[in-house]
């Protein structure tokens, strides 16, 4: 298949989308994706299944790595293992056997995995639930059968275990923690492994004879090789879908226990604080207890609820340096939040590729607005102590199935309302930073005929009750949340899939609190080029609606990939999940080969093309460009991927926050990663980016990186980086002058910007044991920026400036001081960051699901502004200072215990 293209003229000049114009659009796009798929549509061989053949325990099994009991010489041996790593389809190069008992409380497994060198058998010891380079063996279980999820769980020759679920037949999720027993043991025949797995990790349908889906799979590290029963060739998809039948099982009914685990924290926090802070005069001990609980509910369902729970973070966020308008997000750490995330996923089942190509794609649930910290401005104050998160009082998740096919999702959590305390002149009093808040999520989804189609729906709900009228002028009041999405295959053998989504929102508030959102980062509706989706500053509610619809082919070495994608001006879902920008609708179409049969000089390789564009929903067109990319894997495991793009000039409706529109001068950006062979001793990385723009802005970025095994149990990375910035129109500020009639009664305030950033990642693993573990983690960060060049946007839906000076701001160049003339007064913006922090952790599972955490937390952090320095890049100056500031230190213990009654 020639890769699809059309001229770059395509995206000019296209009329203006008025708002009744934008569905018809929206209808017709959609009508043409599955017409498009429809008669690109063919069929496939289907799936052979095979019958794996359990038997009932009689004895007693000790779970100890060593299946010597006469049990295990009974049961069936399963053998017919083959290659899908690295020559697909092959006979593997040592026999593995395994084999599966049961009884009325666990389904057990057995392997045999042999090798002619097992001294060369690779065993590296980690944390649990951390994937290392060693010799491993697993087993993959489709409980309800419904060739669409299942669980996996892995142990490594060191015995190290690993366990997550599968879901959208092709992926998987290790946030899932389960409690089970896994042993491992090497010997002169190669290693053995034997598993206990409970029917309270899982959860199955109950029926008189059972049928279940399985895989059984090892990976032999030295050679890179994985073997598996039944496993998805490279230019196919599918995964639990192919899963051969576990036959045998019967008269075993879904378990009923109760799973309780309380824990305890001591926290003792030693903050730095300014002079004659009345909050702070040293440390602070916080002593903490609540309670975890997991049980089913039926057979089919899971109630995960938390009492006062503790949230202590494994690793802490980076540190970042955002001057954009765009908030930072981070990776969801929290336990109860981390585990069945998956569940609450929504609009991407059915297909196995989403590509974004500036898609903005707002996500409905973001689960760290649960607990995230007070967003209530505070009073005037001298001083202030402000919880660091909103306290969750309690949360409750229930997740499985119901009505037969259905998966279900749902969460309740409620924070509770927080307080600041206030000193202004000596004074003391409170102030409402957070109000007490309910957050409601509800996630449904089915499928029908096999997997061929899905269909599901979420909905979430935000309310908060308002005691001081403050928060009330914050906050919305009320956010309601709601879409449906799901999928269809348009063949017999499912090689096209057309998917797609729609969602609405709906915000209710204050006239002030509803004007501030529509004027807000997200929406920007107080644009003067706005034609239609207007402020409305009377309005105490919005409503908005926002979709995308994907065709992708799913097998094959030939890839395609289309979307089509709308925000609309009014959209928010940032009361319970993100939206980083509206007013856009969004194309591309992208097609591409793979080469996935291993050569003389190359195991696979990969290239693919796109073009892609949006406009506004008033027509403009917005960052149109053409992509491609490529990539190999050689013979000795090294990679190496190329990439470029290129956008014309084009509009750019963001530059200004809220100000005119503005053409910025076409751009390119690329660059490559690539990685050594992650199985020597030293593993080597390195990535490359660049940017450039016809105005003379440019940016490029060096991301070396090396992790050294010096020893089974000890591993160390460290990943430098090296990013140098000019931009040629670096925000700085905007300000009312009736003299600016070009731009609209304001002026627009740039600079150039030279910034440097110089960072790092430093992780040490080591483990003393499968159950103990030492992690430490650093990161240091320094970045500078110097603004120079002050210029204002001279007229709208251009790239042109005049020198500041000609209106209200002013700029003293004696001084290199801004003036904006908005009652803040002269000011330098250059900056000077500097960040040290990092946090070390003894983790120890003392009993299955039972962990002592022992944690150590520091930062050291400032920036310098406004005359404290000059901008510019001195490593050695802003290094020392950076270690030379005082810390910020928090020390934990906490310990869990784990009860199942």
């Amino acid at each position: 298949m020639r890769l699809l293209s059309c001229p770059i003229s395509a995206f000019v000049d296209r009329p203006s989308l008025a708002p009744g114009d934008a569905m018809k659009t929206l209808v017709l796009a959609a009508l043409f994706l599955a017409a498009a798929a429809t008669a690109l549509a063919a069929d496939s061989t289907t799936v052979a299944r095979r019958e794996i053949v359990t038997a009932r325990r009689t004895a007693a099994i000790t779970i100890d790595g060593l299946p010597t009991e006469p049990e295990w010489q009974s049961a069936p041996a399963e053998t017919g293992f083959v290659q899908s790593d690295p020559d697909q389809g092959a006979t593997p190069t040592y026999r593995t056997e395994a084999r599966v008992l049961y009884d009325d409380d666990a389904i057990y497994v057995a392997a045999r995995m042999y090798d002619a060198h097992p001294d060369s058998i690779v065993a590296h010891l980690c944390r649990r639930d951390q994937g290392s380079h060693s010799d491993e063996f697993g087993v993959y279980l489709d409980p309800y059968h419904d060739r669409r999820s299942g669980y996996y769980f892995i142990i490594s020759a060191a015995g190290i275990l690993r366990d997550g679920v599968q879901y959208n037949d092709d992926w998987s999720d290790d946030s899932w923690d389960g409690v089970w027993q896994g042993k491992a043991h090497v010997d002169s025949l190669g290693w053995t492994a034997e598993m206990r797995i409970p029917y309270s990790q899982l959860r199955f349908k109950k029926s008189d004879q059972y049928r279940w889906g399985v895989d059984f799979g090892r990976t032999i590290a030295r050679r890179n090789e994985d073997d598996l029963l039944v496993y998805t060739p490279r230019n196919q998809s599918g995964f639990v879908s192919r899963f051969p039948d576990l036959v045998g099982i019967s008269s075993i009914s879904p378990a009923r226990t109760i799973q309780i685990t309380p824990y305890t924290t001591s926290r003792g926090e030693f903050i730095q604080h300014a002079p004659g802070d009345p909050f702070r005069s040293g440390g602070k001990f916080v002593p903490e207890a609540g309670a975890d609980l997991k049980t089913a509910v039926g057979s089919k369902l899971t109630l995960n609820a938390t009492v006062n729970p503790d949230f202590g973070q494994v690793e802490v966020d980076p540190a970042v340096v955002n001057l954009s308008d765009v908030e930072n997000t981070f990776n969801e750490k929290r336990p109860f939040f981390v585990e069945g995330s998956n569940s609450y996923e929504f609009g991407f089942g059915g297909a196995n590729n989403y590509m974004g190509f500036n898609w903005p794609g707002p996500s409905l649930f973001y689960s760290r607005r649960i607990g995230r910290s007070p967003q209530v401005s505070l009073p005037n104050n001298d001083y202030a102590d402000v919880p660091s998160g909103t306290r969750i009082l309690g949360a409750a998740k229930l997740t499985g199935k119901i009505a037969g096919d259905w998966n279900l999702g749902v969460l309740q959590a409620v924070t509770a309302r927080e307080m600041a305390d206030i000193d202004l002149g000596g004074t003391r009093s409170q102030a409402e930073v957070e109000p007490l808040t309910s957050y409601s999520v509800t996630r449904a989804q089915r499928t029908f005929h096999g997997g061929a189609q899905g269909l599901g729906f979420l909905s979430t709900a935000t309310l908060r009750r308002f005691d001081d009228a403050l928060p009330a002028s914050d906050l919305n009041h009320r956010a309601f949340l709601s879409g449906l999405d799901g999928w269809t295959f348009l063949d017999k053998g499912q090689r096209w899939v057309v998917t797609g989504w729609t969602a609405r929102s709906d915000l209710s508030g204050s006239a002030a609190r509803i004007t501030a959102v529509q004027t807000g980062s997200a929406h920007y509706r107080q644009e003067p080029d706005n034609e239609h989706w207007l402020v409305d500053s009377s309005a105490t509610s919005l409503t908005g609606y926002a979709g995308r619809f994907t065709v992708n082919k799913q097998k094959g070495n030939v890839q395609f990939n289309s979307a089509f994608g709308f925000v609309n001006p009014y959209f928010d879902s940032n009361d319970l999940g993100i939206t980083s920008r509206t007013d856009v609708i969004n194309a591309h179409i992208s097609s591409g080969y793979r080469w996935s049969t291993p050569n003389k000089w190359r195991r696979s390789a990969n290239i693919t093309g796109a073009l892609f564009g949006s406009t506004d929903f008033d027509g403009n067109v917005i960052r149109p460009g053409i992509w491609a990319n490529g990539g190999v894997v050689f013979l000795n495991y090294w990679t190496f991927f190329p990439r470029f793009a290129f956008n014309p000039a084009s509009l750019n409706d963001r530059l200004t926050r809220g100000g005119p529109l503005v053409k910025v001068p076409a751009a390119c950006n690329g660059g490559f990663w690539g990685d050594t062979d992650s199985r020597k001793r030293f593993y080597y990385f390195f990535e490359w980016d660049f940017a450039r723009s016809q105005s003379g802005g440019w940016e490029s970025g060096f991301y070396p990186g090396v992790t050294w095994k010096p020893a089974p149990n000890l591993s160390v990375s460290v990943s430098p980086s090296y990013d140098r910035n000019h931009q040629d129109s670096q925000w700085v500020g905007s300000t009312v002058d009736a003299g600016a009639t070009e731009t609209f009664g304001r002026r627009y305030v740039f600079a150039q910007l030279d910034q440097t950033t110089v960072s790092a990642s430093v992780r040490l693993n080591w483990a003393f044991s499968p159950n103990m573990s030492f992690q430490l983690y650093a990161q240091p960060l320094i970045s500078s920026g110097n603004y120079f060049g002050y210029k204002q946007l001279r007229r709208s839906r251009s790239y042109e400036f005049d020198p500041v000076g000609g209106g209200v701001p002013q700029y003293d160049a004696a001084a290199d001081q801004i003036d904006m003339g908005d009652g803040r007064g002269p000011h330098n913006p250059d900056f000077n960051v500097t960040s040290l922090r990092g946090n070390a952790i003894l983790r120890w599972e003392y009993m299955p699901g039972s962990t002592l955490f022992l944690v150590w937390t520091q930062e050291r952090s400032d920036r310098q502004t406004d005359g404290l320095t000059n901008g510019e890049f001195d490593f050695g100056s802003s290094f020392n200072h950076m270690v030379d500031q005082r810390p910020n230190n928090i020390f934990m213990a906490k310990v869990t215990y784990y009860l199942n009654l």
